[in-house]
């Protein structure tokens, strides 16, 4: 018995059609995130900020984290950058004689460092043993320790350079900010927060957070506005004169969204914020390895209807000889 080659195509070409049929279906389920409308975070508003410190100072305390010298001279709590005893933390940005707040040339502008808690966050899709994780009512990035097996490939993925690990302890973990979850559970809001005198760091529902930073873009600078103080719902505030804000809201759009996000009157660039693309790298991946596992289906579809005729027609074969070898015998 001869294999028909229409055979072979038809089986070939059904198979190609479910795997066509199934990869999209496969990309669209793991591309979509949308935040609850309950997720909070933060607005940082770098014109606001007087480099007090206090929300340093209020995120050990909450934390239980310990202090931290730059030097052995050094007996205060003076990081230079976030690791493993610094969760967040205010740097500056000088320029010339930094004789002017807020300016480019000759200027100077505080900027806040934390975890920015990703809409799409790459340490979560990065970690194999889901240590990361996030909360699908808050949108807080969590951390488990118990579950962490120490692999650091979160700190590889992150593209703001946030994980740290604590590479002085025998038993170590990743550090990094949780937004204060345990007392947001409790019905506060994250300490830095609570601490900042000037409302630079704003705690509330994103979708509330988003809104008022679109008010703040429309200020005219130069005219003294009220801004709230602690939490967007607190019914604090504190007046102050609006500066001329760089027309963006940082963490808007790059790589997919954040939680925390920052207004400026100075380019975020300088302030050491990078210019990403709105696509997260975690949907860069998400699709790459679609791609990969399509072209990998096709073929095997092709390959697994050949060798089904092939199987086919091999039985064919050796049931007509048997048959032959029979018919002789019997004459």
């Amino acid at each position: 018995m001869k294999m028909k080659r229409r055979d072979l195509l038809k089986g070939m070409a059904g198979g190609l059609a479910l795997a066509a049929l199934e990869g999209p279906q496969i990309a669209r389920a793991s591309s979509g995130h949308e935040l609850s409308p309950d997720a909070v975070g933060i607005l940082y508003d770098s014109t606001l900020c007087v480099g007090c410190n206090a929300c340093m100072a209020a995120c050990k305390q909450a934390n239980d984290m310990p202090v931290e010298s730059s030097s052995p001279e050094q007996f205060q709590d003076d990081p230079v950058d976030l690791s493993s005893k610094t969760l967040n933390i205010i740097k500056k940005y000088e320029n010339g004689t930094a004789a002017r707040k807020d300016e480019v040339e000759n200027g100077y502008a505080f900027i806040k460092r934390q975890c920015l808690h990703c809409v799409d966050p790459a340490c979560v899709t990065a970690c194999p043993v889901t240590a990361l994780d996030k909360d699908k009512l808050t949108g807080i990035v969590t951390y488990d320790p118990g579950r962490c097996i120490g692999c650091r490939y979160c700190m590889i993925a992150c593209p703001y350079n946030i994980p740290k690990f604590e590479w002085d302890k025998a038993y170590s973990k990743i550090i990094k900010c949780q937004l204060c979850k345990h007392l947001i559970d409790e019905g506060g809001i994250s300490a830095c927060c609570s601490a900042c005198p000037t409302g630079a760091s704003l705690f509330g529902k994103v979708q509330d957070l988003r809104e008022e930073a679109a008010r703040r873009l429309l200020m005219v600078p130069g005219e003294t506005y009220a801004f709230p103080v602690g939490s967007i719902d607190s019914g604090k505030s504190h007046e102050a004169v609006a500066a001329e804000y760089v027309q963006h809201l940082y963490g808007a759009d790059e790589l997919g969204g954040t939680q925390v996000m920052y207004l400026s009157a100075v380019p975020f660039e300088k302030l050491g914020l990078e210019n990403f693309p709105q696509e997260s790298f975690a949907s860069r991946s998400r699709n790459l390895q679609t791609s990969i596992y399509k072209g990998m289906v096709l073929p095997a579809v092709g390959l697994a209807a050949l060798a089904y005729f092939v199987k086919k027609h091999t039985d064919a074969e050796k049931q007509g000889e048997d048959s032959s070898k029979r018919g002789e015998q019997d004459a």
